[in-house]
């Protein structure tokens, strides 16, 4: 088995036939095709029975769309249509299977193709046909096969696609199940994806990870994150306002534009009041309505981070409409539905600043409040009723400003910078002395004045991300972030099993309910595990003190 950029490759000899399977994608049209490749490595004659399967979703869930899937045959054209009947408010419910040879027969019913057998051994391949039953009414599969002659020593080249719904079905099936057209465009596929990927080098005394960041982190980002937005963790398909924001900042490098097009399409998910979608799903047009009070502030962050790396001020005024939905209502801490697009639009620099605008709502102590989660989803009940406060949220705030004050003196928005100059001052000076434990900075104020983050807890006594962004931001002391960073290094950096704590120790038997984080094992995820994120600001945080070290020293000579 071998994994490439853009394709996939399987290989295998059994019984003299040799078989190799390349998978891909093609860049320009929505199909994965198949290009299989059978040499009888023998001197007798070979007759061979292939079958082709999958499961159909077709839906946000294959136990909500069983029985409601409807196949049809057309033999002229020598492909399986499939179609949700229920789904009927999914922009994409079709999909269809070909191949480059006649379908001899097929089934939609996964019962009758396993019977009491397995994926190894399905029943149906004993039978002489696979029925060409209907999947409506049933668990569905869909599953087709060809037959094949192969002579003394010959090869022969098969392609199988499976493709989405789109408006040329049978000219794109056509095209791929020719297989001089598949291996064309297989070439065309990783040719394109070397293209891209060479564009940056990184070198390392580490070869593996030469190997991870030279074109892996990159594929695997554009791939997985922006197209499938899909993972270990979560599989469900839906944009995440602030997921997506930090996943094509390091896009900038090898392909601005989609730094750019997510920027616009995530201001496109903004309500009229500033806050945005947690998370939304194209298909159906809806989406979360949260209290998160860290997504909004990610737009002006990347938006900022694209404008000073590409110097394309003219996306500050680009138009773009916002979304109309029903306001969180008090002990209200979500809503999903669909938010229909408003005729109200404007540039995108006022989009930013409704953003910032909405995040400067300070609590008692003068930090930003945090909502029902920060970065941090899992403290879903540090301030959902109203009071709560976050640390990290305000240094991220200011380094927010620090970044979106030059973009207010590109638009000349005088008044603006001075308020913004005043929120900073004022930030820093409550995070600086409410929001210092004494050794190093507190997480959070809980909304029944609980403290997160201080020496003083049984669980959580310090967490990573306070410590990382009171460097990154600038926004800490100096004494004070320095000592924050030794401390995370003695507390959060575990040698011994080579991860970097996201909090330690995890939320387990405390009196202490931040929320859900709770619920996680501790060590796993949030809940004092290595969370990428995290990890990624510590490094960025050690190398912004090593730096700064490196100058005091050259000042000092």
């Amino acid at each position: 088995m071998t994994y490439g950029f853009g394709y996939a490759k399987f290989s295998n000899l059994r019984m003299g036939l040799l078989q190799e399977q390349e998978t891909f994608i093609p860049i320009q049209d929505n199909i994965k095709v198949n290009l299989l490749r059978l040499k009888n490595t023998t001197p007798k004659k070979k007759n061979l029975r292939l079958v082709y399967y999958i499961k159909p979703v077709l839906g946000e869930d294959i136990t909500k769309t069983n029985g409601y899937i409807y196949i049809n045959y057309d033999q002229n054209e020598n492909m399986i249509y499939a179609k949700n009947q229920y789904m009927q408010d999914l922009e994409k419910s079709n999909c269809y299977i070909s191949s480059s040879e006649k379908i001899k027969s097929y089934t939609g019913n996964k019962i009758s193709f396993f019977g009491m057998g397995n994926l190894k051994s399905p029943e149906a391949l004993k039978k002489r046909t696979l029925g060409n039953e209907n999947a409506i009414g049933k668990t569905a599969c869909i599953a087709i096969e060809i037959e094949v002659e192969l002579k003394a020593f010959e090869d022969k080249e098969i392609v199988f696609v499976l493709g989405a719904d789109e408006e040329n079905i049978r000219q794109t099936a056509y095209k791929y199940t020719i297989p001089e057209n598949a291996k064309k465009e297989l070439e065309n596929t990783k040719q394109y994806w070397k293209d891209l990927l060479r564009k940056t080098t990184v070198r390392t005394p580490q070869e593996s990870m030469n190997i991870l960041l030279n074109g892996w982190v990159a594929y695997q980002t554009i791939c997985c994150r922006l197209w499938a937005r899909s993972g270990f963790y979560q599989s469900g398909g839906a944009y995440g306002f602030r997921d997506q924001l930090q996943d094509v900042m390091g896009m900038k490098y090898i392909k601005k534009e989609l730094m750019k097009e997510q920027i616009l399409k995530s201001a496109s998910h903004q309500f009229i009041e500033g806050d945005v979608e947690h998370w939304w799903h194209t298909e159906t047009k809806k989406g979360i309505r949260t209290r998160f009070s860290d997504d909004l502030l990610w737009l002006a962050y990347v938006t900022a981070e694209y404008v000073d790396f590409t110097k394309d001020t003219a996306i500050l005024e680009e138009k773009i409409p916002y979304i109309a939905g029903k306001v969180l209502q008090e002990g209200e801490d979500e809503n999903y539905d669909e938010h229909p697009v408003q005729e109200i639009e404007e540039e995108l620099y006022l989009h930013c600043i409704r953003a910032i605008d909405k995040s400067i709502s300070l609590g008692e102590h003068g930090i930003p409040k945090i909502g029902s989660g920060d970065w941090n989803d899992g403290f879903s009940t540090v301030g959902n009723k109203g009071k709560g406060e976050s640390i990290w949220l305000g240094f991220f705030l200011y380094e927010v400003l620090n970044r979106f004050i030059p973009i207010c003196e590109l638009k000349q928005d005088y008044e603006r910078i001075e308020k913004y100059k005043q929120v900073q001052k004022d930030l820093k000076k409550a995070l600086n002395t409410s929001g210092w434990d004494g050794r190093w900075y507190r997480r959070a104020f809980t909304d029944n004045g609980e403290i997160l983050g201080s020496i003083e807890n049984e669980e959580c006594k310090i967490d990573s991300i306070a410590q990382s962004w009171s460097i990154i931001s600038k926004a800490g002391d100096n004494d004070k972030k320095y000592m924050a960073m030794e401390n995370l290094e003695n507390h959060l950096v575990d040698k011994e099993n080579g991860i970097i704590k996201l909090l330690d120790p995890a939320f387990e038997n405390s009196k202490l309910e931040p929320g859900y984080i709770k619920a996680y094992l501790p060590g796993v995820r949030e809940n004092g595990g290595q969370y990428t994120h995290v990890c990624c600001c510590y490094v960025q945080f050690f190398t912004r003190y090593a730096t700064s070290q490196m100058f005091s020293c050259i000042s000092y000579l």
